[in-house]
């Protein structure tokens, strides 16, 4: 399962989206989950479903690969959709007991899964197609207006970005002690969910100690080259929009506000 986890993994590739300045590449994940979330109907679910795999198709991501990243989240889209299917109100279509599914359940569980996957596959594929020193500089660009008001604008994207990449690191850390672990005997699959979940106990001391060490390692370096933060500082690749950025962003935009609008248009 921990090898099946695709969040702040970077996949190389010469591609348009691979391409496009980060910055327009944040701003319009942000506009595909307003987009998301807005939906109430299953057309529009498609629509998004079918831009997606255009994007997956023209980034040339393997599509096994998203999908490997959506295996971890089983158990929430599980859950989500059990809650959502017995516990909303609405035409009775079925009861025993306390539990009743009615038809908007039915509408509203399917709507959420539709929507846990839509969302994780759009934001993952953000962190596939960019690389870690392009998504510091696009947070830091669209940041920068906050640092009138004293933000640290900087500091806040090396923070967000350093976060980002050592989820892989820290997965295969855990992923070693494990394996490690079981070739001394410890069981991390057999019993109920508890008894698992208290087997994982003796990963966390170990992995917290690797953590800090690769923490104070990364710090040591950061200090060794002289890193003092945002002020003053010099970029070797400048980000520029180019006329590629806006014809791209301003097709997406349209699509986006297209799909958006339609739970006001039926």
């Amino acid at each position: 399962m921990l090898k099946d986890i695709t969040i702040g993994q970077y996949y190389p590739a010469d591609t348009p989206v691979h391409r496009l300045d980060p910055r327009m590449k944040i701003i319009l994940v942000f506009l595909y989950i307003v987009a998301v979330f807005f939906v109430n109907s299953y057309l529009p679910f498609g629509l998004l479903a079918l831009y997606l795999l255009l994007v997956i198709r023209v980034s040339k991501i393997p599509l096994g690969m998203i999908l490997r990243g959506l295996k971890p989240l089983r158990f929430i889209l599980i859950i989500t959709f059990v809650i959502n299917l017995f516990f909303t109100p609405g035409e009775n279509l079925w009861s025993y007991g306390f539990l009743k599914i009615s038809q908007e359940g039915v509408h509203q569980a399917i709507f959420m899964a539709i929507r846990l996957v839509l969302l994780v596959v759009g934001t993952s594929l953000l962190t596939l197609t960019t690389s870690p020193i392009e998504l510091t500089d696009g947070i830091e660009k669209l940041l920068s207006p906050l640092k009138v008001i004293g933000v640290p604008a900087h500091e806040l994207a090396m923070m967000m970005t350093i976060a980002l990449r050592f989820i892989p690191t820290l997965i295969d850390e855990t992923d070693k002690i494990m394996k490690a672990q079981m070739a001394r005997g410890a069981d991390f699959e057999s019993g109920n969910v508890l008894s698992r979940a208290k087997n994982l106990v003796p990963l966390l001391v170990p992995l917290f100690v690797n953590a800090l060490r690769r923490a104070e390692e990364l710090a040591n370096a950061m200090e060794s080259r002289c890193y003092r933060g945002g002020d003053h500082r010099t970029k070797f690749n400048e980000l520029e929009f180019q006329a590629s950025d806006f014809i791209i962003s301003g097709v997406n935009l349209v699509f986006f506000i297209l799909v958006s609008a339609y739970r006001y248009l039926v």
